[in-house]
């Protein structure tokens, strides 16, 4: 259906006789504005994956008040995404005069990326915001093309991508390219100040970190069998969170902000994790069985090299408590780290164990015009750009992820995971992702009776299906 507010033909329209992806090219060769003009500090923005994250990390980019920013390509495997995401943005009166996207510059399908990169030029900006797994495959044609980038997280989902991105960061650093990663929390200010006085021993030794995700289904965490008529491929991308291949499963997607805010306090990364997880409620309201691949619930506990612990609990059910935030308890005292949800200021540190008010000690106080996380990461990262300041959070987001999947596999397998072992597995979950097209069958295949593999803890050691 055409978006009432747009002019001219829709884009199935246009591209009717002479083949969308073509004529998007040659129409983007003719309308792609000028880069860095003479006098100008323009940076031009294209934005690679339509959804929420997408939309909200366009939005901060465009928020951003050192100099001249302006939006002027957008890509998605899904049309209707782009469009929504278009008429969101153009919708805010603050952004609208930072965007200049018309549908000749509006890609879709699965070499979208390269055609809304192909519309910068070295030294602007693409964010990346598609389903992780594609994660590798579109940050080495960013480098390629000399442009700095911003990449949600998680990096990786898996040993083998993991590698893979590492060496793309250095590259990346050889190339003096800045690369941001979604993980806000580290942009939080609240907690920037706890870690800092973490970190200077204002708790002693910390004994205990804790963190909690646990509430009702969110995202894509449950997906019904694949309808008739839709592209089995296609399903699975678009309900990413149902599958290890597409995100690493609500695991690596829902819980890497506190596993990686926990691990920068204790500024360390754990060494191994052991876990236990399971499959509880798996069909819908109408009867019908679930086919992702998660856990509902999940607890794991990391250790680091010195001996310290790190719990977690992750769970997506309803009609249970309700508990999404993290702590910390150390040799002198507690603190809380996020109260609520992933980054939830204020930060506070306690002088017992027991968090309560009166033996509050500290409790953090930001700036209004800082307390925004997601948009303190893209003032740092512009900034960097502007300055030409030494950015680049590949290996620290590269990390963060491992340490996650290391929790994931462990639960998945029942075994206890070491961050080696995590690194070095050799089960890659969608190997040729880079050669992906339309008609190309899913990574993940189901079996006679359409249901696909799950983990098997205990059965399955060495995978996690």
């Amino acid at each position: 259906m055409r978006d009432a507010n747009r002019t001219g033909t829709t884009r199935r329209e246009l591209f009717q006789n002479t083949g969308r992806i073509a004529a998007a090219s040659t129409l983007a060769g003719l309308a792609i504005p000028s880069v860095h003009a003479a006098g100008t500090d323009l940076i031009q923005v294209a934005l690679v994956g339509c959804g929420g994250r997408g939309t909200g990390a366009a939005a901060n980019a465009l928020s951003t008040n050192s100099g001249p920013i302006k939006l002027v390509a957008m890509a998605d495997l899904f049309e209707d995404k782009l469009w929504k995401c278009h008429k969101n943005l153009h919708g805010d009166e603050k952004l609208r005069c930072n965007i200049d996207v018309p549908i000749e510059r509006q890609f879709v399908g699965f070499d979208a990326y390269k055609q809304a990169i192909d519309c910068l030029k070295p030294g602007d900006v693409v964010i990346f915001a598609t389903p992780p797994a594609f994660r590798w495959v579109h940050f080495t044609y960013a480098i390629e093309k000399g442009l700095n980038v911003f990449m949600e997280k998680p990096l990786t989902v898996d040993g083998p991508t993991s590698k893979r991105m590492l060496e793309l960061g250095e590259a990346a650093t050889k190339k003096k390219l800045k690369v941001g990663v979604g993980l806000m929390s580290r942009h939080n200010r609240a907690m920037e100040e706890l870690a800092k006085r973490v970190h200077d021993g204002e708790l002693g030794e910390i004994i205990l970190q804790r963190g909690y995700r646990m509430h009702g289904p969110v995202g894509y965490f449950a997906s019904l069998p694949t309808p008739r008529g839709t592209k089995e491929l296609l399903y699975q991308i678009q309900r990413f969170h149902s599958f290890l291949w597409a995100s690493g499963g609500n695991y690596s997607d829902f819980y890497i902000h506190i596993i990686d805010h926990l691990c920068w306090m204790k500024n360390a990364w754990p060494v191994e994790a052991q876990a236990l997880g399971g499959r509880h409620y798996r069909e819908s309201p109408g009867g019908l069985e679930y086919i992702d691949q998660n856990f509902d619930t999940y607890s794991v506990e990391y250790t680091y090299a010195d001996g310290t612990k790190m719990l977690f609990d992750g769970r997506c059910m309803l009609g249970c408590e309700n508990i999404y935030s993290s702590y910390l308890h150390g040799s002198k005292g507690s603190a809380i780290v996020s109260k609520a949800g992933d980054m939830g200021q204020p930060s506070s540190i306690y002088k017992t164990q027991s968090l309560k008010r009166k033996d509050r000690t500290w409790e953090s106080k930001v700036k209004e015009d800082e307390r925004n996380a997601y948009q303190n990461e893209w003032n740092d990262l512009i900034e960097a750009i502007r300055k030409d300041k030494p950015y680049n959070e590949v290996k620290r987001g590269v990390e963060a992820s491992l340490v996650t999947s290391m929790g994931r596999m462990a639960a998945h397998t029942g075994q206890v995971i070491t961050f080696d072992d995590m690194l070095n597995c050799k089960h890659e979950f969608a190997p040729g992702l880079d050669k992906l097209a339309e008609d190309s069958p899913a990574p993940l295949q189901a079996d006679k009776d359409g249901k696909y593999p799950v983990p098997n803890p205990g059965r399955n050691k060495k995978r996690e299906y």
